[in-house]
């Protein structure tokens, strides 16, 4: 098995396909438009590896030995890794191709491909890691700051969320109003926000901590 150099935070594309012909026009393609290739001989090479927290797109053969290109990337969504996909076949169809959109490919192309297909495939497919990335990176962040909220400020944050007044959280925990406008203003704070709508939005992402959680 070849040794993967380390790699680097830069977003980068997965080529797994058995045929070194393959790979090594991919790894030429993508590199002559100034995008980072890490080529893998086989779906159990790529699995084996230990992918970063970086934007990635994979772009892989359908039909390989062991273990084939749709059932690799489901072991990959198993693993945690959603990486857009991009599957590649020799004998491409409409049932494939079905098959292919349902398992989550951004796209599905059929070899010989054209350069110009495959390099507007894989900036999307790389477009699209970016977003997510940003998505979790914003995501980790807000479980950061709420996890910075005391026990008083998340029972704040669950009535604010569920649409209750000042008084009537207040009401319900058994604080003064003044009290909640207080909790109210540093959980706001603290989490970074300004506005209401943005705090709703914010425990939206976050469903490890629905309201039971919030008064534990």
């Amino acid at each position: 098995m070849t040794v993967m150099p380390a790699f680097s935070n830069k977003p980068a594309v997965l080529v797994v396909d058995d045929d070194p012909l393959v790979r090594g026009a991919l790894d030429s393609l993508l590199r002559s438009v100034g995008i980072a290739v890490r080529p893998y001989e086989s779906a159990r090479q790529l699995l084996a590896t230990a992918l970063p927290d970086s934007p990635l797109c994979l772009v892989m053969d359908v039909r390989m030995p062991h273990i084939g290109g749709f059932e690799c990337h489901a072991l990959l969504m198993d693993k945690g890794h959603d990486i857009p996909a991009i599957f590649l076949t020799g004998h491409g169809d409409i049932p494939m191709s079905v098959k292919a959109m349902k398992a989550g490919a951004i796209d599905f192309l059929t070899k010989p491909f054209r350069d110009q297909d495959m390099i507007d495939a894989v900036n999307a497919g790389l477009a699209l890691a970016l977003e997510r990335q940003v998505l979790r990176d914003q995501s980790r962040a807000l479980r950061e700051r709420f996890g910075t909220l005391s026990r008083r400020e998340r029972q704040v944050m669950d009535g604010v969320v569920r649409g209750l007044l000042n008084k009537q959280i207040a009401a319900e925990i058994g604080i003064t109003e003044i009290t909640v406008k207080l909790h109210r203003s540093s959980l706001m704070r603290k989490m970074g926000l300004r506005t209401v709508p943005d705090l709703v939005r914010a425990a939206a992402t976050l469903p490890d901590t629905p309201a039971e959680k919030m008064v534990a």
